[in-house]
């Protein structure tokens, strides 16, 4: 059994955040545990409110648990503003943990704002040099860049390569935001450039997509290669998504359905 620590805001309609990332580890064989960094007024038709938590208590919940338990690998998620950053890159510095996924969340599907340009620059600063992996979509690749949005897959895999300058190991850019009948993402690293693509899911359903997928990877890279976590995170997230209409769960833009091998 692996631990897979999740840090990242509260989404009390259960699809997105600290909620989806606990059960997807679940779901694929590892032990979650969560440090939150924001309690969000939100459902499925949006977030109302976002309420951040206090720097020094998102410290304490990360350095009881980092001092109590093993933790084989890290999600982060949304951080809300530099002072959280800090924390999370202070702790990193001292207590290292084998595997970290960062998914550089900046903005709701809703459209709201969840990070400012402060905690950007810290985030690019603080955060990146600790990531195993980094997961932007096009527009936060083009944020912690301070450059134009990607629009085909020769610039997605440009913005890939500039990403890697900031310190992190690798990074998975993706293509969803791009047009097309396929979504195609990006896996850069110093030594490879990898593309998975797969076909769009023809539903509305995709709340928490990001999170999910991130956590997937968080959840597998203990137990194999970069590139084998991703392809198998990819097809858990793709089968999510397939089965998100069978869920009912809403009037806006429903969740994937995390259970769909067993319920």
């Amino acid at each position: 059994m692996t631990i897979a620590l999740t840090i990242a805001g509260s989404d009390p309609s259960g699809g997105a955040g600290i909620q989806a990332d606990l059960k997807t580890f679940s779901a694929l064989g590892a032990y979650g545990m969560s440090v939150i960094t924001a309690l969000t007024a939100q459902s499925t038709q949006g977030v109302a409110d976002v309420f951040a938590i206090p720097a020094n208590f998102v410290k304490q919940q990360f350095n009881v648990l980092i001092e109590d338990s093993q933790i084989d690998s890290l999600k982060i998620g949304m951080l809300m503003n530099n002072a959280i950053v800090t924390a999370v890159a202070e702790i990193l510095a001292q207590k290292p943990i084998p595997y970290i996924v960062l998914d550089t969340v900046m903005v709701a599907k809703s459209g709201h704002a969840l990070l400012n340009q402060k905690a950007i620059k810290a985030i690019r600063e603080k955060l990146l040099p600790y990531a195993t992996l980094i997961t932007p979509n096009l527009p936060e690749a083009a944020a912690l860049l301070n450059c134009p949005e990607a629009t085909n897959e020769e610039q997605m895999q440009h913005q890939g390569q500039a990403l890697l300058q900031f310190g992190c190991q690798a990074v998975l850019i993706k293509g969803g935001h791009l047009h097309g009948r396929e979504s195609t993402d990006y896996l850069i690293t110093h030594d490879e450039i990898v593309r998975f693509s797969s076909i769009r899911v023809n539903t509305k359903n995709t709340h928490g997509t990001g999170c999910t997928l991130s956590a997937a990877i968080s959840a597998l890279l203990p137990k194999m290669s970069l590139v084998d976590a991703i392809r198998q995170a990819k097809d858990y997230l793709n089968g999510a998504i397939k089965q998100a209409d069978t869920l009912h769960i809403g009037k806006g833009i429903g969740p994937t359905h995390h259970f769909y091998r067993w319920w």
